[in-house]
């Protein structure tokens, strides 16, 4: 299987830039698989896991992203993440916080626009909590 170029940047660091085999990426329309020679598109992500499989029938690295944009084009896959944490690293103290954020937004949100953006926030935070922690 061929490898791509994977780039993971959140506004605090870049936490992945390597070769990789695959990538499972939570975009706002549903989960989805990049291998190479991938056609490209861009896409906004929902709070959600990555899955950086960096050998063929390996173990994913998992990295939380709270949201921000998936870049597909002939030279990889760049992920620019609003916030983005290694999985073993985030703890369930931290998806409570979010959680909490995502419950006290939609507390405040005062159009139905508002409160719709905020309510699939919660919803997507909490199946992540239900799956990973």
């Amino acid at each position: 299987m061929d490898s791509f170029p994977f780039e993971l940047v959140s506004p605090e660091k870049l936490l992945v830039s390597e070769e990789v085999q695959h990538v499972v990426v939570p975009g706002s329309e549903g989960e989805f698989g990049v291998m190479a020679h991938h056609a490209p598109f861009m896409t906004t992500l929902k709070p959600g896991v990555v899955k950086v499989y960096k050998t063929e029938g390996g173990e994913p690295e998992k990295l939380f992203v709270r949201g921000g944009f998936a870049d597909v084009n002939a030279k990889g896959l760049t992920i620019l993440a609003d916030e983005a944490t290694p999985l073993a690293e985030m703890g369930v103290d931290r998806i409570d916080e979010l959680i909490a954020d995502a419950e006290e937004d939609l507390a405040d949100a005062s159009t139905d626009d508002d409160k719709l953006k905020a309510e699939l926030r919660l919803v997507r935070l909490r199946e992540t909590k239900a799956v990973y922690f």
